[in-house]
């Protein structure tokens, strides 16, 4: 009996031990379940945040810079009003980047943009074109930080439409946009350079932009304004067109161009298609013209020295300041009829101008109108130093003509030169004649 009560006990113990370690097995297996679900749900959470951060900092932010803003020294009383040409954020070299938006560049991928704002761009692309296609009264800031766009038949910045559109570059990158192959036309639209604008468009900053085309560089329907950067354009056509006008106020320019550096040309208003330059430093190599303007050339200010066949062209070329070097093989500045608003002439009221002529039929300075000189100091080594058809004026300033000062002007008429511009873009190259009616001073406000 005893025996069985012994038993009876230690069944009764066991039974309790294993109901015990059941329930601790059952306590730890829950305990450990809670354990990694909650781990789960941090992992989840942590890799959700880092998604976020990611997309957030697609591309470096930029830290905002100090702000920079160039000084137009523009002439009063010049041939064109200049006093409203840039506004104060076309002079500004920093963009404000409180809102920007960044955007990193992917290869066959445009970058579309359809409202106002600041856009900074980086890293590089094949066949991707950043377009813009914003309100009628959008202004458009795409910030270049150190981007490359290399195409084959499109242009690397196209503005279909805004206000106006700010190309700028960030201080100690370079960013690089060519196009390689021929141009593929939108629509009706022949988008014939890198960058293609069909409005207002700026390019100003602290960096260089470097551009390479099979076509031309620039190109824009209405104004092109340069007020800083260092821009370098290598183009088999012209390197920078303008319909209205080309101004710049700073900047340091290397060209070379299988047409013209400049030209301001509008094929249904000649009386638009002014070059106006009160700033900058301008290395040009052109196989045409270094500057062309179908109304006015006007000159303040800046250092501007080109090889060219023709080194200034326009119906009016006023020289106000500025260091000028040319080497010619037509013209070394030629006043031609391209337009009935303005009456030809050459007009040098300042400056320090130096012309060097190839040998031939060539000439130093060459009107179709009127030449005169009020000013400045004026170096021509020449075969014929002057050739003109209306008046010829030596009321002031210093004239040296291959080594001898000169206190009046000879003219040699040796020839008409290339007067006239080229064909299909709205020149007429027999236009040779005096022509033109008296052309009062250009409004310039369209400063926006």
């Amino acid at each position: 009996m005893k025996k069985m009560i012994v038993v009876l006990l230690a069944l009764l113990m066991i039974t309790a031990v294993l109901t015990a370690c059941g329930k601790a097995q059952d306590q730890s297996t829950a305990s450990n379940d809670a354990s990694a679900d909650t781990s789960a749900k941090s992992t989840a959470a942590t890799t959700a945040v880092t998604a976020t951060q990611t997309a957030a900092n697609s591309s470096t932010k930029l830290t905002q810079s100090d702000e920079v803003i160039t000084t137009a020294n523009v002439t009063s009383n010049g041939a064109i009003n200049a006093s409203e040409i840039f506004s104060e954020r076309d002079l500004k070299q920093t963009a404000d980047l409180t809102d920007a938006v960044y955007y990193d560049l992917s290869d066959n991928s445009n970058i579309t943009i359809t409202k106002e704002g600041v856009y900074v761009i980086s890293g590089s692309a094949s066949d991707a074109s950043i377009i813009i296609e914003a309100g009628d009264n959008d202004k458009v800031q795409l910030v270049f930080n150190g981007a490359t766009i290399k195409n084959s038949s499109s242009p690397a910045v196209y503005v279909k439409n805004a206000d106006k559109v700010f190309v700028t570059t960030v201080e100690g990158t370079t960013t690089e946009l060519s196009v390689t192959g021929t141009f593929t036309a939108d629509g009706d639209t022949n988008t014939d350079a890198v960058i293609f604008s069909k409005d207002d468009l700026v390019l100003n900053g602290l960096g260089t932009l470097t551009i390479n085309s099979s076509d031309n560089g620039i190109s824009g329907k209405d104004d092109v304004k340069i007020t800083g950067g260092t821009i370098n354009i290598t183009s088999t056509a012209d390197a920078i067109e303008a319909n209205e006008s080309i101004a710049v106020a700073d900047g340091n320019l290397t060209i070379k161009s299988s047409k013209d550096a400049l030209h301001a040309e509008n094929d249904e208003d000649n009386a638009t298609g002014y070059v106006y330059i009160c700033g900058g430093t301008f290395n040009i190599t052109a196989t045409s013209d270094g500057i062309q303007a179908t109304t006015i050339a006007q000159i303040d200010g800046g250092t501007i020295t080109a090889s060219a066949a023709e080194a200034i062209e326009a119906t009016y070329v006023q020289i106000n300041g500025g260091t000028i070097k040319v080497t010619a093989s037509d013209d070394g500045i030629n006043a031609t009829s391209k337009s009935t608003a303005q009456s030809v002439k050459i007009e040098i009221n300042g400056g320090d101008i130096t012309v060097n002529m190839g040998q031939g039929d060539t000439d130093g300075l060459d009107s179709n109108g009127d030449l005169i000189i009020n000013g400045g100091t004026v170096n021509i080594t020449a075969q014929s130093p002057f050739d003109y058809d209306g008046q010829g004026q030596l009321n002031g300033g210093t004239v040296t003509v291959n080594g001898s000062k000169v206190t009046e002007l000879t003219n040699q008429m040796m020839g008409g030169g290339m007067g006239g511009g080229r064909g299909g873009m709205g020149g007429d190259p027999n236009m040779n004649g005096n022509g033109g009616m008296n052309g009062g001073p250009m409004g310039g406000g369209f400063a926006r």
